[in-house]
């Protein structure tokens, strides 16, 4: 699928979506809750849902790259941490998209809503965290630890999507004790990797709407270059707060989701 006709209106306001998707997700993830639900609305109600799907990854994967790109300039990662994430991350993706044509996904809303609420509490009651780095896992322990990371969230990113760099970073800050910023870089690879493999998987089997993505991806890359640069100049401690209202409103959005369910 190469092209679609749609309203100045409706071209500009999805532009304009995918520029502030781009500009939360290069801060701390969960661009997604913006971005995709524009498309459902956007798009023709009869437009295929892995043709949706297959849209968004492709802005998605343009402004994480940028964004990511920016983020290595300045903030150091370890490459030994990084491995492991990413190759965890690319087959938990590669499992979670085929999951998806077997399970429910609406038996799932009660989960994540219930952990991003525990996450949330937790982060917000330790002012500290995420701040100062302490130690964490080292060795064999940290690469499984990393490995598992990966494979969850990307098992996530392939079932459903949106709030992956939320949960990536999450989990990096919680469980990796480390500071936000290295996270958040930590953040950007990972989710890159998910992004581009489901990229590749849906625009070889023709859902993606190549024009539309790539006119939502140049916002997209610049909402990204924009907040990574907002990160980098406020530090730890805006990537924090941020962070905090990213969950509750991926928190909400489940919990809508939940209640729409189960009316």
């Amino acid at each position: 699928m190469t092209g679609l006709e749609l309203p100045l209106l409706t071209l500009a306001l999805l532009v304009s979506a995918s520029f502030v998707a781009g500009w939360v997700d290069s801060v701390v993830g969960g661009g997604g809750l913006i971005q995709l639900p524009s498309l459902l609305i956007g798009l023709p109600a009869d437009t295929p849902v892995p043709t949706i799907s297959g849209t968004n990854k492709l802005p998605s994967s343009l402004g994480t790259a940028a964004a990511a790109l920016t983020y290595l300039r300045r903030v150091p990662v370890n490459l030994l941490h990084v491995l492991p994430l990413i190759a965890g991350a690319a087959s938990g993706s590669v499992l979670g998209a085929n999951l998806v044509q077997l399970l429910d996904r609406r038996a799932f809303n009660p989960l994540v809503l219930a952990a991003i609420v525990g996450v949330g509490w937790y982060v917000w009651r330790r002012p500290e965290l995420g701040l100062v780095a302490r130690s964490g896992p080292v060795g064999w322990a940290a690469v499984v630890r990393l490995l598992g990371i990966g494979v969850l969230v990307g098992l996530w990113d392939g079932f459903m999507g949106p709030g992956t760099g939320t949960f990536f970073l999450i989990l990096l800050v919680a469980g990796m004790r480390m500071e936000f910023l290295p996270a958040t870089a930590m953040t950007k690879l990972a989710n890159l990797t998910t992004n581009v493999a489901a990229l590749l998987v849906l625009g070889f089997s023709g859902h993606v709407l190549w024009g539309l993505g790539l006119t939502m991806g140049a916002a997209n890359l610049c909402g990204g270059l924009l907040g990574a640069r907002t990160a980098l100049k406020h530090g730890n401690g805006f990537v924090r707060r941020v962070f905090l209202v990213v969950v509750c409103v991926l928190g909400a959005k489940v919990a809508w989701d939940t209640l729409q369910g189960l009316l």
